[in-house]
């Protein structure tokens, strides 16, 4: 199968899913996709909530694409690579309707930032989560206020801090990354069909004005993101950088 970003509409909900043979890697041209898809159907009179998820078993989102990281020359490039991910997370912001997350295993890096950007999330015990980019010689600095006002401070600099290790979907789900957790994909999925059945039955407009309460206070996100894209941009560049990269790759 190749890279995809794919958008099914049934019942008054928009379901997302997106695709890499790289455990749901996201490189740029897939961001944008998904930015885009995301943008498309919140604007679609035709739907009342979107659905975000991967495809697969047991990875939803492996983060930011390695081989597009190693190939960045220089920091505006560097910068533009992680806008992808900055313009996706703004798009669930920005967005009138309720995005709700369904992550049906691991979450790495940016995976983690789409789990904490939308609105209300579903795991399952195969979900567990890991900020793995101070290993990679950077930060989590464009995912890190979705994280943080997701989870808040302390539990955001235990994952950040902790690079090297997952932490799994009880401890997320009890922080309030996860909303809900279940057993399988089967049972989750079963949890997820229920609350979009349940939402597909109220008010749009007063969807639309609970977003704005659930979002206000992050007004600032479109420069703040883009700053922490900066940061990114550079520190990619690194000497640490290219030698973690390197070392995975060799792996």
């Amino acid at each position: 199968m190749e890279p995809s970003v794919d958008i099914v509409i049934k019942d008054q909900v928009s379901e997302i899913c997106f695709y890499h043979p790289a455990h749901n890697s996201l490189p740029g041209f897939l961001l944008a996709q998904l930015r885009d898809a995301i943008v498309q159907e919140s604007s679609n009179p035709a739907t009342k909530v979107i659905l975000l998820k991967s495809a697969g078993d047991r990875t939803f989102c492996a983060g930011a694409s390695f081989d597009e990281l190693m190939a960045i020359q220089d920091e505006v490039q560097g910068k533009e690579f992680f806008m992808g991910f900055a313009r996706v997370i703004n798009a669930i912001r920005k967005s009138p309707k309720f995005v709700i997350g369904r992550v049906q295993g691991k979450a790495i890096g940016g995976g983690v930032g789409l789990a904490s950007a939308v609105d209300y999330c579903f795991g399952t015990d195969w979900s567990s989560v890991k900020l793995s980019e101070l290993a990679l010689g950077i930060g989590p600095f464009v995912v890190g206020p979705a994280v943080r006002r997701k989870i808040g401070t302390s539990a955001f600099a235990q994952m950040s801090i902790h690079a090297s290790g997952f932490q799994t979907a009880k401890w997320a789900w009890q922080r309030g990354l996860f909303s809900e957790i279940y057993r399988d994909a089967k049972e989750m999925d079963a949890h997820i069909q229920e609350l979009c059945d349940e939402l597909s039955g109220y008010s749009a407009e007063a969807m639309k004005e609970m977003k704005k309460v659930v979002w206000r206070g992050t007004e600032d996100w479109d420069d703040l993101l883009s700053e922490r894209a900066a940061i990114s941009g550079r520190l990619i560049l690194s000497t640490e950088a290219r030698a973690a990269l390197a070392k995975i790759k060799g792996k």
